[in-house]
C-alpha cells in the first residue's frame, strides 16, 4: 500500500504578516525567499544562510511558491506598490 506523505512547513495565521504564507516557527514569509531568489542570491544554501534556516524549508518555500505562483506573484506586487506609494508620498513632504 502506498502512503503519501506531507510535510508541512508552510503556515498562514491571519495575525501574522497578513495572513500571507509564513515558514513554521517563523514569520519569514514564502515571497521574502522568492524575492531573494528572484533578485539576490540564486543557490538555497546561500539563501538558507542569509535568513538563518535550514536548507529544507527553503526548498518547501519555494515548492509552495510554485504550487501558488499567480498567489505569491500578486502579494509582490501589491507590496512593491505600497512601497512605491510610501515613498512617493514620504517623498513629497517638506521636512519640520
Amino acid at each position: 500500500m502506498r502512503t503519501i506523505e506531507s510535510i508541512e512547513l508552510i503556515y498562514r495565521d491571519p495575525m501574522v504578516r497578513g495572513g500571507r504564507p509564513c515558514i513554521v516557527g517563523t514569520g519569514l514569509r514564502v515571497m521574502d525567499i522568492v524575492m531573494e531568489q528572484q533578485h539576490g542570491e540564486r543557490d538555497p544554501d546561500k539563501i538558507a544562510s542569509i535568513f538563518e534556516i535550514p536548507v529544507g524549508e527553503i526548498y518547501a518555500a519555494l515548492a509552495y511558491y510554485h504550487e501558488h505562483k499567480e498567489e505569491i506573484d500578486t502579494h509582490i506586487q501589491e507590496d512593491a506598490e505600497y512601497i512605491r506609494r510610501v515613498k512617493a508620498e514620504t517623498l513629497g513632504r517638506k521636512s519640520d
